[in-house]
Formats: C-alpha cells, structure tokens, sequence
C-alpha cells in the first residue's frame, strides 16, 4: 500500500466527494418535490397528468440512469438544449429520483385507512386540508424507509457520473488508475469516501425512522 500516493491525492478525492455530495443534494431534493408532485396527482385522479405520471414512473424506472443521462447529455443538443455535466448530473438524478420518490409516498398514502379520510371530511375539512393535515403526515412517517432507502440508492447512482466526464469520486478514481496505476490505493480512496458520504446518510435515517415508529406507537 502506498501511503505516499493516499496522503498526496486524498484532497482531490474531498474535493470529487464534495461535488458527488452536492449534486446528490439538489438531485434528491428535486426528486423528493418531482415524486410529491406526482402522488398528489396520482391522489387527486386529474385525468390527463395521471397518465402522463405514469408513464414516467414506467419509463424512469425501467431504464438505467446511465441511459437517461446520455440521452440528456449528447440527445438534448441536438434539439438545441445544452447543459453542463454538473446540470445533467442533477437532472438525471431527479428525473430517477422522481419516480421512486413516487412510489414511496404512494405506499405512504395507500396504507392510510379510508376511514381516517371520511372523519376529516365528516369534521368539515376541505379535501386540501385533509391531505394536508390528515394523509400526508401520515404518508411521510409510513413512506420513511422507502424515502431513506431511495435517497441512499440515488447517492450511490452517483457513480456513473463519470461517464459524461463530471469530476465525482468514481472519475477521480479511474483517472488516477489510468495515470499511475495504484489501482488498489485508489479503489480504498474510493470506498472510503463513498462510506464517509453514504454511512452518516444510513445511521440518521434509522434514527428517524426510529423516531417516528416509536412516535406513531406512541411509545
């Protein structure tokens, strides 16, 4: 193991885990918003949009990121749409983030009894009071396993950022193997910042998991 080579390009893997970490972040965070959009309209049973979502959950779901960002990357100019890797990075994250973010709040929303829903409009609350005061706290403590599991899910997707040159830790990785070889040094690099971004993620998502089965329980 040569620890020369680790000690020498460990800050240009903090600054590629620093780029994987911040696109994850806006990525996740629009797929959160995309995947709400989509089960209040799935919810909500608006004709036209419902099957337009549906047929982006089929087609995000069942195809595999490094498509979806080729077809952004190299299709879209070609229509006159050009973005940076880092833009594409996020987009093709919250176009895949989307649809499971979807799925999850829609497993949230269908484990509410009904009855819960009829109560509310019984007490006098309008349909949007009752989604908002009634199911979806209810869907988002129900749906947090899926909801941690997919945000773990997307930041590990990150890795093949690299095929359209974006500088995140698994580019950084492959270009020094190309350079200099140390294929071993620099899969540890790789492996442990990808653990340092992917574990603290792990450990806060079964405290509040945690948090809300015991809140929901009432213990």
């Amino acid at each position: 193991m040569d620890t020369q080579f680790i000690e020498k390009y460990f800050p240009l893997y903090q600054k590629a885990a620093l780029l994987t970490v911040e696109i994850g972040i806006i990525g996740i965070a629009a797929a959160v918003i995309i995947g709400l959009i989509c089960e209040m309209i799935i919810y909500f049973k608006i004709p036209v949009l419902r099957r337009i979502v549906s047929v982006y959950i089929e087609v995000s779901r069942n195809t595999p990121l490094l498509i979806q960002l080729f077809f952004i990357y190299y299709g879209f100019p070609k229509i006159g749409i050009r973005t940076d890797a880092k833009v594409c990075g996020a987009i093709g994250l919250a176009f895949l983030g989307g649809s499971y973010m979807a799925e999850a709040f829609r497993s949230g929303v269908e484990a509410i009894d009904t009855i819960q829903e009829e109560s509310a409009y019984s007490l006098g609350l309008s349909r949007m009071q009752t989604v908002r005061y009634v199911i979806l706290p209810q869907a988002v403590t129900v749906s947090a396993p899926a909801f941690i599991a997919n945000v773990i899910f997307l930041l590990k997707e990150t890795s093949v950022f690299s095929a359209i040159s974006l500088m995140d830790l698994m580019f950084t990785a492959k270009d020094l193997i190309g350079l200099y070889y140390n294929t071993t040094e620099s899969l540890v690099l790789l492996v442990v910042f990808y653990l340092i971004i992917l574990l603290p993620v792990s450990v806060i998502g079964s405290l509040i998991e945690r948090r809300l089965r015991y809140g929901g329980s009432g213990a």
